[in-house]
Parts: structure tokens; sequence; C-alpha cells
């Protein structure tokens, strides 16, 4: 076990901040032909003024580069609405006929992954085309990984990333007569244009690119129009210690971006996509941010069960945590179990006779010191447990490394960087665990 190697508490973290603050040697890539296009596209559409120049970090890859230190305050970007990609450019394209009279009613996100998946095929007769060219062509989102690199995620995110796989493969398979309906202007079977590969990478596009942006609703399309791609400002980056203020600007009819700690020159430009932990990057987003502060390991019941199978009345108490809503979000974050599995570990610690005080307990009442206690080490198992998974996990993901292809070794490293940070958090969670019971001890010896 590498807890203390891994410094996972609070001054590891403001000293791995520090690190990244340091200006990190990177290379313009404002010079290459896909990257003039797309600024030519942009300028031609009321683009005129930016801070920032996309250039490739070691770290991070792609990003933005700041040309001038940033005051705090100061605006970063300001993308002209004719410069963003949204349902109702969609709308008002070839596409629109075909869409305003199908029913049922597609869905926003649906109507842009169409699009881009047309627009696509279209080449160079695409006016997108220049965005297009530099956006990724593979993403490594869960809806991209094999099945032996899905197993090797946790069983939390195991879960949600078949889930989301089989949701794709359900949207997919659900629109077919839609897709059909589009065969008079392709110029190949739709079966190989609308193909599920196209329609995934179209998905991963709009869910890992797009803004937030409110629209009104429409008669055409069913559901929340919220997204919208932004050419050049898809390139910033997340990092979960950024703040910036973004939104569209009703006034300037622009999505403007705002820094509010501002940033040096030539460092890299941040935005924060939200508190999200680096389970929820990884499945939304096919990254995982090192030493975000918000990140958790997340405990299923599964694994309470397997800890607890002894206890008889196990079934019935898992039973009323599901009733009262208290059988998800249990969390281990580095300072130590959170305040919900705590309270499910605390009512589990109950005998069935003390079936009245099982909702007092949910509520917040106390235990006695021996539950507390039991309660405690239980924790501690929990937290072995998931550090043995762990560790088993990174022994599989090196010897898969060896010798695969490049695809593959992108969809392990984000897996890996998953582990490694998990087993950074657990390591320091068992460190606060251990020293309650020492303390504990020492309590009852000297009583």
């Amino acid at each position: 076990m590498r807890g203390r190697g891994c410094q996972a508490g609070r001054a590891a973290r403001t000293r791995r901040r520090k690190k990244r603050d340091l200006i990190i040697p990177s290379v313009s890539l404002s010079h290459r032909p896909e990257y003039v296009r797309l600024m030519k596209f942009l300028h031609q559409r009321g683009f005129r003024w930016t801070l920032l120049q996309p250039a490739f970090f070691p770290d991070t890859g792609r990003g933005l580069q700041a040309l001038k230190a940033v005051k705090p305050g100061q605006l970063l970007v300001s993308l002209p609405e004719s410069c963003l990609l949204t349902t109702s450019t969609v709308l008002n394209s070839y596409l629109g006929r075909f869409i305003k009279s199908w029913k049922p009613r597609l869905s926003p996100l649906l109507v842009l992954c169409i699009f881009l998946v047309c627009e696509r095929h279209r080449g160079e007769a695409s006016d997108w085309s220049a965005y297009i060219d530099v956006l990724p062509t593979t993403y490594t989102c869960p809806a991209y990984f094999t099945d032996d690199v899905i197993a090797l995620l946790p069983a939390s995110v195991r879960r949600r990333a078949l889930e989301q796989r089989e949701a794709l493969r359900e949207i997919h398979s659900s629109n077919q007569d839609f897709f059909k309906s589009l065969q008079p202007i392709l110029d190949q079977p739709v079966e190989d244009v609308l193909s599920y590969e196209a329609l995934r990478w179209a998905w991963c596009s709009v869910n890992t690119r797009s803004v937030f942006m409110s629209r009104l609703s429409n008669n055409f399309l069913c559901g929340q129009d919220v997204y919208a791609l932004a050419p050049f400002l898809d390139l910033l980056n997340h990092r979960p210690d950024v703040q910036v203020k973004a939104s569209f600007n009703d006034a300037t009819k622009c999505y403007e971006i705002r820094s509010v700690s501002g940033t040096r020159c030539f460092q890299q430009t941040f935005i924060n996509y939200g508190s999200h932990d680096n389970q929820r990057l990884l499945l939304e987003y096919g990254f995982v941010a090192p030493g975000n502060p918000h990140s958790v390991v997340y405990v299923d019941t599964d694994l309470l069960c397997e800890v607890l199978r002894g206890d008889e009345s196990l079934e019935q108490k898992i039973k009323f945590l599901r009733e009262n809503n208290f059988h998800h979000n249990l969390t281990v974050s580095s300072d130590g179990p959170g305040w919900r599995l705590m309270t499910a570990l605390r009512l589990l610690s109950l005998p069935q006779t003390l079936y009245p005080q099982w909702r007092a307990v949910l509520l917040g009442q106390m235990v006695s010191e021996e539950r507390e206690r039991w309660s405690v080490q239980t924790a501690e198992c929990v937290c072995q447990r998931l550090l043995q998974d762990t560790h088993q996990a990174l022994d599989e993901i090196s010897r898969s490394l060896l010798g695969c292809d490049l695809s593959i070794k992108e969809q392990l490293d984000v897996v890996m960087s998953l582990r490694q940070e998990e087993r950074c958090i657990l390591g320091s969670s068992l460190e606060t665990l251990q020293d309650s019971l020492r303390q504990s001890n020492v309590a009852m010896a000297t009583r």
C-alpha cells in the first residue's frame, strides 16, 4: 500500500496546485493548417479578438494559452451567436424539413448528433468542415471502452458505464426509421452514414464539448434545449480550482467567458465544468482531474452486503435503506467516510430488536459508543476491500498496457488515472480511520 506516497491530503493538494501553476513548456498550434482554417471560419462569422491561442501542453494535451496576462474579471472569449452550432442551426439547414415533419419529436441532443454526422459525411462541402476537422476522431468516454477496459473500472462506475453504452445503442436502434427518411439527401446507404459508430462519435462530441445555453422550447423538438457547440471556446480544459463566469450575453449576442482569478502570460487558461468528482468527469467527459478536491470513492450496497454477510437481518436493513433513499451516494473521501456512509453503517450496527430506532438513526440520532466503534471498524474493512480491488485493477492495467494498440492504451490510461486517484483517497481515509480507532483504544484504556 502506498497511502502516504500518494500524498492525498490537503497539504499535498496545495503542492500539486502550486506545481500546476508553474508555466509548463507548450507548443503553439495556431500555425497548423486546421487551426488557421478554424480561425478564418470564425472571423468570417464575426469573431474578431481573443487573448488566447491553441497550444499543446504536455500534461493536458490541446488547450488554450494566454498571449498576455489576464486580469481578474477580464473577458477571455466572446464568441458571436453566429459561431455557435445549436438546434436553430440544424432546423434552418437542409435537415430542417425532415425534423420538423417527423413524429414523434426528436430530442435536441439527437438533432445535433445527426447534423454532425451528416456534415462530417459531406466533407469539404460542409459549411462547418473547419470546425469538424478539429474535433477529436475518437474519445475516452466509456461509450468507446471495450468490455475488457470496462471490467477494470470501479463497480459503481462500471455499472453506469454499461448503462451509458446501452442507452446510446438504444438511441441508435430506436431512431432507425428517421435515419432511413434521410436517404434522399445522402449519397451513400443510410446505414453506412448514420452507423452506430458515427452516432457514438457525434454523441460524445456534443456531450463532452457543448456549453450550457438554455433556449426557448419549440414545437419541433422534444425535451430541454440546452446544448450549444462553441468552436475554439471548446478547446478550454477543465481545472477544479479555477473560477470563471460563463453565459450567453443577450445584449452582445455572444457567449462570453470571463476570468475570476486571472491567468499569467503564456500559461494555459482553464475553465471549470462544475464541482464534479473524477468518476463523473470520466463518465461525462472522458478524463480524470489529478488532485481533484471534489473526488470521492463510492461504496455500493453490494459491497456492504459482502462485508456483512453474516448478519441475519441484513436484507431487511438494506431494504430499509433503499426505502429511505439511503442506499446511494455512500462515499469515502481523503478525510474519511462521508456522513451518509457512516449513518448507513450506524443503522447496520443495530439489531432487529431495535427496529423502532432505525429511522431516528437515519435522522442523525447517535448510537452507543460500542456501536459507533463497530461502525468505524466496518468502514475500515470497507476501505481495505476497496483498496485491495484497486491494487488488483492497477496490476491488471499494467499487464494490459503491454503490447496494446494506441486506442486501448488511451482508454487504459484514463482508467489507471482514476484508480490511482482512488488509491490515494482510500489510503488517506484508512489512516484517518485507524487514527480514530487508536484514539478510541487510548480513551478506553484510561477509564
